[in-house]
């Protein structure tokens, strides 16, 4: 293990997932987690084969498609690829990014996948797309009835969470860029359905909603992992993009009933050190994505490289609380 100053040792010196390592893909990066039944799972992006640079203006590379594939692990380190879960079609030209959650909807547990939905076309914007998901003979499955594109229409959204708070309501955080925002919906259903009239007052108040914001001299915050829940709130995860392009991991307290903040470390708990960290498809970038509590404190967290391969590391809850600091 490599021991970091705050108390995070990342697991190996070496990815977890390496890039090439799923016939038919090149880079593996920026997954999801859940850990059910014992066992880890990985919902990872995946780029198919073929994707070259772009020698002129507009994106970084041309024909990137990426789905979304379920590598399994026993023990968080030696993982291996099960399935290909979803991939995009017509109209759509990537799925990326996914985080997997649980949610308690009027009683029941249900697993939600959010991710970002890519459009074909560059005259529309990303947006968030989310399906519930379950377990079905020793895999997971992808509810199609319930695939959604969830926000405002009409306005780049991304890097997607959902937590249940104290009260028994569903918070969402999303980013608007360049911020963090929450909103604060009673039921799945709710969120699922909410239109023109719930988010053109969300927008026009766009401030108001903000939970974190990037530090002077970043150009960007979003989500990372789900947040998890401890004894005094949740544990949030969250990435910062800096001005020179660097991205490392943060960490910040949110309150339990409501979801906002309580404390937010200013300082990086993760940043690219290791090569396969600063060198990639994108240099320099660390992308917390998945997260799970274990019983006895221990947070264990994954985070895609350099848009290339996923790392992991853990984190003792009381360290974390201790890089926070002092909390309102």
């Amino acid at each position: 293990m490599v021991e970091m100053f705050t108390g995070a040792r990342r697991l190996s010196t070496e990815p977890i997932v390496q890039p090439g390592s799923i016939p038919g893909y090149g880079p593996v990066f920026n997954a999801g987690l859940v850990h059910h039944e014992g066992r880890y799972h990985l919902f990872a992006r995946a780029v198919r084969d073929g994707y070259r640079p772009n020698p002129g203006s507009g994106a970084r590379f041309l024909d990137y498609v990426s789905d979304v594939v379920v590598l399994t692990s026993d023990d968080g380190l030696r993982y291996e690829f099960e399935y290909v879960l979803s991939r995009p079609g017509p109209g759509v030209a990537a799925f990326e990014d996914p985080r997997v959650q649980w949610v308690t909807d009027g009683g029941e547990r249900r697993l939600v996948m959010t991710y970002t939905h890519l459009p074909e076309t560059d005259t529309m914007p990303w947006r968030i797309g989310a399906v519930e998901l379950d377990f079905r003979d020793g895999r997971f499955v992808t509810l199609d009835h319930t695939e959604a594109l969830l926000g405002p229409d009409g306005i780049g959204n991304k890097d997607a969470v959902l937590f249940d708070l104290a009260d028994g309501r569903i918070a969402f955080i999303h980013r608007i860029h360049p911020n963090v925002q929450i909103a604060v919906f009673d039921s799945l259903a709710e969120l699922w359905n909410a239109d023109h009239d719930y988010w053109t007052p969300y927008l026009a108040a766009l401030d108001d909603h903000v939970i974190i914001a990037p530090e002077p001299g970043s150009f960007g915050v979003g989500a990372g992992a789900p947040p998890i829940a401890i004894a005094d709130g949740h544990l949030f995860f969250f990435h910062e993009r800096e001005r020179c392009g660097r991205y490392t991991a943060k960490v910040a307290l949110l309150d339990a009933v409501t979801g906002r903040v309580r404390s937010v470390a200013s300082e990086p708990f993760l940043v690219p050190e290791l090569e396969w960290e600063r060198r990639g498809d994108v240099d320099d970038v660390v992308f917390v994505q998945g997260a799970h509590l274990h019983d006895d404190g221990t947070v264990y967290l994954t985070y895609g490289a350099a848009d290339r391969c996923v790392g992991a590391l853990t984190w003792h809850v009381d360290h974390a609380r201790a890089h926070l600091g002092s909390v309102a």
